[in-house]
């Protein structure tokens, strides 16, 4: 199935737009073969916008860079029990 749709096949063939997205793919809109809108599965916006959140959480991103650079503290997972 192609990824790039004019406005009026995406009308046209709307369900199948839809299905493209579901499946992981990203379904472009276009207007005189110019990109204007994408559709995504919920899924995938849902994953976009939890990435979001943990780029502006300072707190968050520091654990990131403590983790990549090997300053993470770590802990056995016995600890959890007491």
């Amino acid at each position: 199935m192609k990824s790039a749709y004019t406005i009026k096949e995406a009308q046209k063939n709307l369900s199948a737009v839809v299905r493209h997205a579901e499946r992981g793919s990203l379904a472009t809109i276009t207007r005189r073969k110019k990109p204007v809108a994408h559709i995504i599965s919920a899924e995938r916006l849902s994953a976009i916008a939890e990435t979001m959140e943990i780029l502006a959480d300072p707190a968050a991103m520091k654990a990131i860079r403590d983790a990549e650079s090997g300053n993470a503290k770590t802990y056995p997972a016995s600890v959890l029990l007491d």
